[in-house]
């Protein structure tokens, strides 16, 4: 992933060296192909890189753009995309939520961000290692892109736990 920093480091600043006022600036599009290019590249010298990549952002027409791109420079695009451990648990809930791309272009930010939450709420209880903590982008036209570093989850209660009968060593 430094490598990638590094190299998207170094394309960002060429670009705004080399670009006058009559030149786009690099779009989610642009960058989604460049990286793609890369991770082929790198799969072709037998030395791939690790990573599974999801771009998102904004098109050169301002429509929403969401792509991935994986260790073999394979690319794919879809309403809803997750990597790891959420391409297992989180992508069923987001499919749902929006199962075309119609169903896409009406769901509302409020509406997106609380699908996001419940999907990482599912996967906060799914996996021992994780963190009730995370962070969160909105990206639109208007407002451009909005970050949030400090997202927690709700505390909830393993009270529950205290019922649940049938597995370890008990007293019955």
């Amino acid at each position: 992933m430094q490598y990638l920093d590094r190299l998207l480091g170094t394309l960002s600043i060429n670009e705004n060296y080399q670009s006058s006022d009559d030149v786009t600036q690099l779009s989610a599009k642009n960058l989604h192909t460049y990286l793609s290019k890369v991770m082929y590249k790198r799969r072709s010298d037998f030395n791939p890189l690790w990573n599974a990549i999801l771009v998102a952002g904004l098109d050169d027409k301002k429509k929403p753009f969401l792509a991935s791109v994986d260790l073999l420079g394979t690319t794919f695009s879809a309403p809803t995309l997750a990597t790891g451990f959420g391409a297992h648990l989180a992508q069923p809930i987001l499919r749902r939520a929006v199962p075309d791309e119609e169903a896409s272009a009406k769901l509302t930010k409020e509406e997106a961000v609380e699908t996001i939450k419940e999907c990482m709420k599912v996967l906060f209880y799914r996996d021992a290692r994780s963190m009730d903590q995370y962070s969160i982008a909105v990206i639109d036209a208007q407002s451009g892109v909005d970050l949030k570093e400090t997202e927690k989850l709700e505390s909830q209660s393993w009270a529950f736990a205290e019922g649940i009968k049938g597995y370890g060593t008990q007293t019955v």
